[in-house]
């Protein structure tokens, strides 16, 4: 079975050819890039940590510091932090993270979302993601600079106790090996020796402390599997919602055209043809023909006007969803009684949303449900919006013998509503509806 390919550095550092790969050079370069990046995010968020530096500064040498003060200082330090510090922290974690892809092959997401229709600045205070890039460029500042120092340090030390022989006949005098000093070449051998046992594990510590580093960065800085999940979710739901303004857009200029042109024309037609009606012998073939013609205009002109309201009603425009409803109940081929509480006025693409499937509803009760009563009731309870449609039929719907329930599903869902429907068999049926209705200031938008 093959091995597979590392993708850190620390896996690397557990392959037995690490020496022979590219990952020592590479997690080399990573460590290398690293001091430049620390300089420029420690320099501002030690401008921004200034009274926090006075206040230490004042409890070390304790003249007496007033608390107020104190307290003062403490507040300023976090206030600047908190205002300023994400301006820096953000540019430095799309730095890390593309850094990251010197030693972590593993794709690397931000977590940071869209920012929408909403302020770019409002957007990135208010998530998670920002206040982590700001813990690391904190950490970036303060805590790896020792951890570097120590390895550059322990690094330097094997260096030396490696040329320790060449140093002590150049230089003729003691040279300081950190656990000691040597005068001769004969006392550096011990020290030359360890120095080069030690050698071939410097590539295995800086792997390791370049594979630490950017373990530290992928915890902070890349989006987690169900950070992104719920980025996607959000892109679609905005998406949906945009696609659903889109629609509904669409809907009112088709019937906006075929109102103000199709509908105005074929008035004028149908005028036109009961004119010549008027002029002509009813019994004599034109006459005849005509008013065919004039009866088959007023008939397409019923049809369209019902085709128009079918697009959106004019009625749910004009007056809400309660005249909207008590409309298709005048329409339904079964008797429908009415019933709405409603507060307020809901948003426009929710009323829109209510009245196609209470119009979708009471079409398939006629067509399926052999019933003889329905009822609509609709009402606005703090912030939602219940619509339920009830029937005394046979019962027995069932979603998986036709896509009308679930069309009906569908539309609901788009607006993050629900849908309930029961119907045993023996009836009677009842669909229930609820949709989100948080209040606006406008409460059409």
């Amino acid at each position: 079975m093959p091995v597979p390919t590392p993708r850190t550095a620390i896996e690397a550092v557990t392959r037995r050819r690490f020496l022979a790969s590219g990952w020592p050079w590479r997690s080399v370069a990573y460590l290398l890039t690293a001091p430049p990046v620390m300089l420029a995010a420690g320099l501002p968020l030690a401008l921004l940590a200034l009274p926090w530096i006075v206040l230490l500064l004042q409890v070390a040498e304790w003249d007496d510091p007033s608390l107020t003060g104190l307290a003062l200082l403490l507040v300023a330090g976090a206030a600047l932090l908190g205002a300023v510090g994400p301006l820096v922290a953000l540019p430095l974690g799309a730095v890390e993270r593309w850094r990251l892809r010197m030693v972590d092959t593993r794709p690397v997401a931000s977590a940071h979302r869209p920012p929408g229709h909403a302020a770019w600045l409002r957007t990135r205070y208010s998530e998670a993601a920002t206040w982590r890039e700001l813990a690391y460029a904190v950490l970036l500042s303060t805590v790896a600079p020792v951890g570097y120092a120590a390895a550059l340090v322990l690094v330097i030390l094997i260096g030396a106790c490696v040329a320790s022989p060449f140093l002590v006949s150049l230089d003729g005098g003691p040279v300081a090996l950190g656990f000691g000093q040597v005068s001769t070449v004969g006392e550096t051998v011990p020290y030359a020796l360890a120095g080069v046992a030690l050698l071939p594990a410097v590539p295995y510590l800086l792997a390791l402390l370049a594979g630490a580093h950017a373990a530290v960065a992928r915890a902070l800085l890349s989006a987690g599997t169900g950070e992104r999940l719920h980025a996607e979710l959000v892109e679609v739901s905005r998406s949906r919602a945009r696609l659903v303004d889109a629609f509904e857009a669409e809907r009112r200029r088709i019937e906006r055209d075929l109102h103000d042109g199709a509908q105005q024309r074929l008035v004028s037609l149908t005028l036109q043809l009961g004119m010549a009606r008027l002029d002509l012998p009813p019994e004599s073939p034109a006459g005849q023909a005509v008013a065919g013609a004039h009866d088959q205009a007023k008939q397409l002109m019923a049809e369209l006007r019902e085709l128009i309201r079918g697009i959106h009603p004019q009625a749910l425009t004009d007056s809400g969803l309660p005249a909207a409803l008590r409309e298709l109940a005048d329409q339904s081929t079964i008797p429908v009684t009415v019933h709405t509480e409603l507060s307020r006025r809901p948003p426009a693409p929710i009323e829109t949303a209510a009245y196609f499937v209470v119009a979708e509803a009471l079409a398939n009760m006629s067509k399926h449900s052999g019933a003889t009563a329905a009822g609509i009731n609709a009402t606005l309870d703090g912030n939602v919006l219940a619509v339920e449609v009830r029937d005394n039929g046979r019962g027995g719907a069932d979603p998986a013998r036709g896509t009308g329930l679930t069309g009906l599903a569908d539309r609901v869902s788009v607006v993050d509503g629900r849908m309930f429907l029961t119907s045993p068999a023996g009836g009677p049926t009842l669909i229930r509806v609820e949709i989100p209705c948080r209040q606006t200031s406008d409460p059409h938008l």
